[in-house]
C-alpha cells in the first residue's frame, strides 16, 4: 500500500495526548501508548508515532480549542520546531476563515507547514462554509480541508456542509466519531456514499482501523489514506520505519 497514506493522529487536551474514544471527551484521559510508556508529552509521543508510521505528516486535534477554549499555539509551535520536515493537519476548532487565519498567524514562520482541517462539527454557518469553500472554479483562500463529521448515523454539521458537496474541496476527511478509538472497524459505507458523491475527491477516513487488514479493506474502498492513532499505540500496527 505504498500510495495509501497512513496518518498519525495526536489529540491533545490540558497540554497533554490523551486517547480518543468514541468521541465522548470528558472521559478522555493521558494516553497510555506502547510505543513511548509512561509518557503523555506531545513532542514525544509525535516522535514516536511519527517513527511507528514512517510518516511525515501528524493530524492533531487541539481538543481545547475544539471545545470553545484558546488554541494551543505554543505546544503547537512547540511541535513544529521539535519536527524539522513535518506538515500539521490542524483541527482546531475553526469556526470560520478569521479563526484558522488568526492560529496561522499566531504559528509565524512555521504557518506554511500547517494545513487547517475545517470539520463540520465546527463551522459555524452556511456564510462560514462559503467563505472557506467557495465552490466551483474559485480557489479555496487557504489550502485547507474539509472534515466532514457525523457521529452514528446522524451529521455533526450546524452548517449544512455535508448537503453541498459542490463546495467540498480537492481533499476530504470522513470522521465517524464513534467508531474512533473504539476498535469497531473502518465506516466504509459512509467512505462509499461521500465518494458517490465526491468521485474525484481524495478521501481520507478516520475512526476504527484495527489492523492491516482494515488498511487495505480502506484502500480497496477509494480511500487515500486513513487516521490512525489507537493501532499503533497498541501496537496493531507493523511500524513502517522511516
Amino acid at each position: 500500500m505504498t500510495d495509501f497514506l497512513l496518518v498519525p493522529v495526536i489529540d491533545l487536551l490540558d497540554g497533554q495526548v490523551v486517547r480518543a474514544v468514541r468521541g465522548q471527551r470528558e472521559g478522555y484521559r493521558p494516553i497510555e501508548s506502547a510505543l513511548c510508556p509512561g509518557s503523555s508529552e506531545p513532542l514525544a509521543v509525535a516522535r514516536a508515532l511519527r517513527e511507528a508510521a514512517g510518516a511525515d505528516l501528524l493530524y492533531v486535534a487541539d481538543l481545547d480549542a475544539i471545545l470553545g477554549r484558546a488554541p494551543q499555539v505554543a505546544l503547537l509551535a512547540r511541535l513544529l520546531d521539535g519536527l524539522p520536515g513535518l506538515t500539521l493537519w490542524l483541527d482546531a476548532g475553526f469556526s470560520d476563515l478569521p479563526s484558522a487565519r488568526r492560529v496561522l498567524a499566531a504559528l509565524g514562520e512555521a504557518a506554511p507547514r500547517v494545513r487547517p482541517v475545517f470539520g463540520t462539527e465546527s463551522l459555524g454557518s452556511v456564510d462560514a462554509l462559503a467563505e472557506c469553500f467557495p465552490g466551483g472554479e474559485a480557489a479555496p483562500a487557504l489550502d485547507g480541508l474539509l472534515s466532514l463529521d457525523r457521529r452514528g448515523e446522524a451529521p455533526m454539521d450546524p452548517a449544512g456542509a455535508w448537503d453541498e458537496p459542490g463546495r467540498w474541496p480537492r481533499e476530504l476527511i470522513v470522521m465517524t466519531l464513534d467508531r474512533v478509538g473504539a476498535d469497531a472497524g473502518p465506516d466504509l459505507d459512509t467512505l462509499y456514499a461521500v465518494r458517490e458523491r465526491a468521485p474525484r475527491a481524495r478521501l481520507f477516513g478516520a475512526g476504527g482501523v484495527r489492523d492491516a487488514a482494515d488498511l487495505e479493506a480502506a484502500r480497496a474502498a477509494g480511500a487515500a489514506g486513513w487516521l490512525v492513532a489507537s493501532a499503533l499505540h497498541d501496537l496493531k500496527l507493523k511500524p513502517r520505519g522511516r
